[in-house]
């Protein structure tokens, strides 16, 4: 039987390449994001190149309502999910705190967490019903270690590595296993979407070294889904080799 997996932030970055992974092993995917030209162009190419099914489904995570909606709205066909990848996320500025602009705040939490939250309570429900499946969080190496003035972020980032823990203990009664996955630098929108379409500044942060790309976190995703279902991958550490913690980089390459 076809399996199915859901991304989240599927329109760029780590979240298209694990779209684009999963099509490539067979799963019909359910694609989501805020662009949804990007989402008609993903399901076309995908379905093109792959010969799978693609549902696009275009709302923001942050908005709960909008989450409740979507997932109320899946079709029951595709109601299966093998897989969830909680994806979507952003950091907002590199500010220290007491400069820090309240609005970027509400956006990282709201997206990073809140709706880390509402994907997977809604998805979790039907994987409980389906008796299995498997929720994978893009977590990070902000999620480890506090650096100079990634305060908030790297706080959503901390919650997500205990949610990730919490989860699998609720969820491990229900054959449901959960897997964190933590980046250091990988070279997307991130620094883009970080320092406000500042495309100068964020092409320095990737200077220097050779970083990660989305596929290389697509390939760490995928393996943890295809492993057997008794065997989970409960948290992976993912860096550059230029990288060796939050903030040492060899720029020297």
């Amino acid at each position: 039987m076809t399996k199915t997996a859901i991304i989240t932030g599927a329109t760029s970055g780590i979240g298209k390449a694990c779209a684009e992974r999963f099509a490539k092993e067979g799963y019909n995917v359910i694609i989501t994001g805020r662009r949804e030209n990007r989402l008609s162009e993903m399901k076309e190419q995908l379905e093109s190149d792959f010969g799978i099914q693609v549902l696009p489904m275009c709302f923001d995570v942050q908005k709960r309502e909008a989450v409740e909606r979507a997932i109320g709205a899946i079709p029951d066909k595709w109601q299966k999910i093998d897989v969830l990848v909680n994806n979507a996320g952003l950091a907002l500025g590199l500010n220290p705190i007491h400069e820090g602009q309240f609005d970027d705040w509400d956006t990282m939490i709201d997206t990073n967490i809140k709706g880390l939250l509402y994907m997977s309570n809604l998805v979790s429900k039907l994987m409980i019903k389906n008796g299995h499946g498997h929720i994978i969080h893009i977590g990070s190496i902000a999620g480890r270690e506090a650096y100079p003035n990634g305060n908030v972020y790297c706080a959503t980032k901390h919650a997500v590595d205990g949610l990730t823990k919490a989860m699998r203990i609720d969820l491990m009664k229900h054959n449901i296993r959960v897997t964190q996955i933590a980046p250091g630098a990988v070279e997307t929108e991130f620094s883009e979407v970080r320092f406000k379409g500042d495309t100068t500044r964020a092409e320095k942060v990737y200077e220097g070294y050779q970083p990660l790309t989305g596929k290389d976190i697509a390939d760490a995703v995928y393996y943890a889904s295809s492993l057997p279902e008794h065997v989970n991958i409960n948290d992976l550490l993912i860096m550059p080799m230029a990288q060796a913690n939050a903030t040492t980089f060899n720029r020297n390459r």
